[in-house]
């Protein structure tokens, strides 16, 4: 297929995401970035780490998203009691037959939100990990394959540290995207107040949009053009992560552990789906740029220095953008 022919194809095939836009809209102030993440993270097939203050609206958005889709939703409050058969389900015995039959868990819907999951003990966040990265779940001595599309989206809270446990690299690996939201500008916020102060507001959008669609889509992400040179550029950026003084000297004493190759593909892979939404059949240097904080925000890990200079790994993303030489 030719690069035109792909531009015409997405052209044609990208009308959903607009519309989902315009629904989440309804419902959402602003946030555009991390409606757009939202996004991205469906169409690369992909998990999200949603982290900001309690009443930003991490929770909204991801309702919001769901009521747009013709998926089904499932939403977990994890807690620290919280056990991996709430999750997955468990073997349940019937007395007719004398045996055990599974009783699979709500973990079997497309869009699982996942509110505080740095509030669930270890075992729930192994079960919650094999769900994750094989989308599959195991019960008793049969593995069951989970729904497709299949999407955590999950809340973590910063701040409040009481009853929460730090999730373990190897799962944060499985997120896509780390997504921070911030605060809405004044502007936002009086549009906010004017909307949602009210006793009874109304959060719901329509179905814009089902699974054959994403479908579709995620096959004409994965054919998205990728210059040879930006290729470079991103093995660039994600081996300076790991040998940060070849760049900026004393960033070597501030990272600990570099990206892993994951981190290489979720890059390329999130690049071409914000093409895609930009209605382009080819990456630019500027996809790459924009995607490096969300994809490698949790993937870089800090020494005890960095964190007792108050330096964080977004501000190490960003002396390393401004080393690492652009195409």
């Amino acid at each position: 297929m030719t690069l035109e022919e792909t531009q015409a194809r997405i052209a044609e095939s990208s009308h959903w995401i607009h519309a989902v836009k315009s629904e989440m809209a309804k419902v959402l102030v602003g946030q555009d970035r991390l409606v757009d993440r939202l996004l991205i993270s469906m169409l690369c097939n992909g998990h999200v780490l949603l982290e900001g203050v309690p009443g930003l609206a991490k929770t909204l958005a991801v309702k919001a998203l769901s009521g747009c889709l013709h998926t089904t939703f499932s939403r977990f409050q994890f807690t620290p009691d919280l056990l991996p058969a709430d999750l997955i389900g468990t073997m349940v015995y019937q007395p007719q037959s004398s045996s055990f039959a599974p009783k699979l868990g709500p973990i079997f819907n497309n869009l699982i939100l996942a509110d505080e999951i740095n509030r669930a003990p270890a075992k729930v966040q192994s079960a919650l990990l094999e769900a994750m990265q094989e989308r599959q779940v195991t019960l008793g001595d049969t593995t069951y394959k989970l729904p497709q599309p299949f999407l955590v989206l999950a809340t973590q809270n910063p701040i409040d540290q009481e009853g929460t446990y730090q999730l373990p690299e190897a799962q944060l690996d499985r997120f896509l995207l780390k997504v921070t939201v911030g605060y809405p500008t004044p502007e936002e916020e009086l549009t906010i107040l004017d909307r949602m102060a009210t006793s009874a507001p109304t959060y719901n959008t329509q179905t814009v949009a089902n699974p054959e669609q994403i479908a579709a889509s995620r096959d004409l992400v994965n054919q998205i053009y990728i210059d040879p040179a930006i290729r470079k550029y991103i093995v660039t950026f994600i081996n300076a992560t790991r040998n940060p003084h070849d760049y900026d000297a004393p960033l070597k004493n501030l990272i600990r552990s570099g990206a892993s190759p994951r981190g290489t593909i979720n890059l390329a892979l999130s690049a071409r789906a914000r093409a895609f939404m930009a209605g382009r059949a080819f990456v630019t240097p500027q996809d790459i740029k924009d995607m490096i904080p969300d994809v490698l925000r949790h993937r870089i890990l800090v020494t005890y220095e960095a964190e007792a200079e108050n330096i964080n790994t977004d501000t190490i993303i960003e002396r390393l953008m401004a080393k690492v030489p652009v195409p």
